[in-house]
């Protein structure tokens, strides 16, 4: 809990300091711009902070945005299927890589950084063959404009991604910190030969980290599509997965598993694309924007590998 709180009184010293330089960044629009990225980024980081928590990594999401984002459009357009057919298409095809990469490391023994770096190469290019490296889009959503809605309205003033990450993160909390199977996860990024002789299921454990990130990354990944309103298969979400990874580590998920929380997670979420929105106020180059991801991500890795050293020594 102490790191959360640490972290969230950054975060609320931050939004200070970016409300003093720039007064537009408490302005209606930019607000509820920021809630409904925050709300994106949030759906994805947390199912990546999962698999983080296992002791895994996984960097094909980019990938997996623009192949979702490339089936999404080609089925609502092209195909003609029905929208709630389609988005449960898009949102089942992460879930099957997902449950490869965890079969891939569990039974083959694989790294998970090698099998996931395979699949981020893999998925951007079936991405580009399919749509023929053309940009897809969604024209004016004639035929499911309740997708539309459902991916980019608003609920009680609120950009519908935020209020699913708020939905989203509610499951997510009782699954990892009030169910047996979060206990499961925790334990198995500890010490996954102790977990194991335990009588615990850990190939099991493991694999369905990914399947849950391979569902939220379709989720976040429809409401990618719409956001941004046209895929490019060769640029779609490229380096989300860093994104993802950073919010997770700022947010207090140790890279050696057995560490995290689902609020650290947003509240690392938020703090980066504060920090990616204050770049954009000041005016500072977008350039920057990986330099300071970088930066975030260097400062939580030292954190963490100095308070495991502490604790060591304790």
């Amino acid at each position: 809990m102490k790191k959360e709180l640490g972290i969230f009184i950054l975060l609320i010293a931050l939004c200070v300091v970016t409300a003093i330089l720039n007064p537009r960044f408490l302005s209606p629009t930019n607000l509820t711009n920021m809630a409904n990225i925050i709300g994106m980024f949030g759906i994805f980081s947390i199912g990546l902070g999962l698999v983080i928590i296992t002791g895994g990594i996984d960097l094909s999401v980019g990938s997996m945005f623009a192949l979702a984002g490339v089936l999404l459009s080609i089925a609502l357009r092209e195909w003609g299927l029905p929208w709630p057919i389609a988005a449960l298409f898009v949102i089942i095809v992460p879930m099957a890589l997902g449950a490869i990469h965890g079969t891939l490391v569990t039974q083959m023994r694989i790294q998970p950084f090698i099998v996931t770096l395979c699949g981020l190469l893999l998925y951007r290019g079936l991405a580009r063959f399919i749509a023929d490296d053309n940009t897809k889009g969604f024209g004016n959503a004639e035929g499911f404009e309740t997708l539309r809605s459902l991916a980019s309205g608003k609920f009680l003033g609120l950009p519908m991604p935020f209020v699913l990450l708020v939905v989203i993160a509610g499951i997510m909390w009782l699954v990892l910190h009030r169910s047996v199977y979060g206990r499961y996860l925790f334990a198995v990024g500890r010490n996954e030969e102790a977990t194991r002789f335990s009588g615990i299921n850990t190939k099991l454990v493991i694999a369905s980290s990914y399947v849950l990130a391979g569902l939220l990354t379709g989720i976040a990944g429809i409401l990618l599509s719409f956001y941004t309103n046209s895929i490019s298969p060769s640029t779609h979400g490229n380096f989300y997965e860093l994104y993802a990874i950073a919010a997770a580590v700022l947010g207090g998920c140790s890279l050696r598993g057995g560490e995290g929380s689902i609020i650290g997670i947003i509240i690392g979420t938020a703090l980066l694309q504060i920090l990616q929105n204050l770049v954009n106020l000041l005016g500072i180059p977008s350039s920057l924007n990986f330099a300071v991801m970088g930066a975030v991500v260097l400062l939580g890795v030292l954190a963490d590998s100095y308070l495991g050293n502490r604790s060591l020594k304790n």
